[in-house]
């Protein structure tokens, strides 16, 4: 998944399919959006399913393609993000830049 999204190819294995258009890729989880990469930024969805198998994609993507101690995690059942030395609830369509 992770090296679709780098070399900007449309990839698909079992559960996990990644599409891609000339600034950026998405991210699909049993063909839920998850998640939106561009050059600077990267959007996170749930895609109506705050799972573990969605959060450990999350967590995968934000790894290799986001900023160092950015990832999902939960919380007596809620998700937040560490993001930039904070954490912050989770919400459907955030941007991380």
């Amino acid at each position: 998944m992770n090296k679709a999204i780098t070399n900007r190819k449309d990839w698909k294995l079992d559960n996990t399919e990644v599409v891609t258009y000339s600034n950026c890729s998405d991210v699909f989880l049993y063909g839920n959006l998850i998640a939106r990469i561009g050059e600077t930024w990267i959007e996170l969805f749930d895609g109506g399913w705050q799972t573990v198998t969605t959060k450990s994609r999350l967590n995968a993507i934000l790894a290799e393609h986001g900023c160092p101690g950015e990832y999902v995690f939960q919380k007596d059942f809620k998700w937040f993000v560490s993001y930039d030395g904070s954490t912050i609830p989770f919400f459907s369509g955030m941007r991380l830049a």
